[in-house]
């Protein structure tokens, strides 16, 4: 398991494109639906550490600093390997970190201080970006096929993969801008709101797992196209929506 582990991240490593959750607008409406969550005491307090910088900015700089080797050691903080079946805390742990153990030491480290305000900053922006990530469905991957990176299918009659299909096919397709997108999702009662709060990380990696039945639903010859986009927008919409609600609860129990 622990080799297996390694090449996976030596995958993610040199083909990190593959990767990259929701694209740059997927991650920014989660950035931008949290900001309308937050409370009035949270929202003076990250002001005060991100000055102009946006949660919908911030969430894309994981994915940014893949160029800098000075962040190698995060490439496989991004995903979270849990096979059909099991629970996270049955599987075997990648030494060197994934998205949930990721998430559950940056929020403790906020939560506790004492850091210098660019450790904060790179900790905000790292959280605003994977709790985008653990609702990309697939970068909680079975184990077997890279997170559907392996999975090769024609998109609209080009050549892709089912990873870079949820990144990025199925959002770019309906050609929204972030915030146009985030604006048409962000309609939840605060009944719903409250309810969304109340689950915890390893929930949210859980809830993921369950819509591999729509994912993997493929055609034997792999084309997909408006069919496929069709049925699974819903699930998108709905994945993105959640993503912002939970970052705002957790930044408001940081921050407020």
């Amino acid at each position: 398991m622990a080799k297996k582990h390694l090449i996976l991240g030596i995958f993610f490593l040199f083909f990190g494109i593959e990767a990259h959750s929701w694209g740059q607008t997927g991650h920014r409406v989660v950035g931008w639906i949290a900001e309308q969550h937050l409370s009035k005491k949270t929202r003076k307090n990250i002001k005060k550490l991100m000055g102009y910088e946006s949660l919908a900015i911030a969430s894309t700089w994981m994915d940014e600093i893949k160029s800098d080797r000075a962040y190698d050691h995060t490439h496989d903080w991004h995903w979270v390997t849990i096979p059909d079946g099991m629970r996270y805390e049955d599987t075997e742990k990648n030494p060197n970190g994934d998205l949930i153990e990721s998430m559950e030491r940056i929020i403790a480290a906020l939560k506790k201080g004492g850091l210098s305000q660019k450790e904060e900053l790179e900790h905000l922006r790292m959280l605003a970006h994977l709790v985008g990530d653990v609702h990309q469905p697939l970068h909680v991957g079975r184990g077997d096929d890279k997170g559907g990176n392996d999975v090769k299918v024609r998109w609209f009659w080009n050549n892709s993969n089912l990873h870079r299909v949820w990144d990025t096919g199925i959002i770019e397709g309906q050609n929204f801008s972030y915030t146009e997108l985030a604006k048409s999702l962000n309609h939840a009662t605060p009944d719903h709101v409250k309810a969304l709060q109340a689950t915890t990380f390893r929930d949210w990696a859980h809830e993921s797992m369950n819509y591999r039945g729509p994912i993997y639903d493929l055609p034997e010859d792999g084309n997909i196209n408006y069919e496929y986009s069709y049925k699974n927008w819903p699930i998108v919409k709905d994945q993105l929506l959640k993503g912002g609600i939970r970052l705002a609860g957790i930044l408001n129990e940081i921050y407020g």
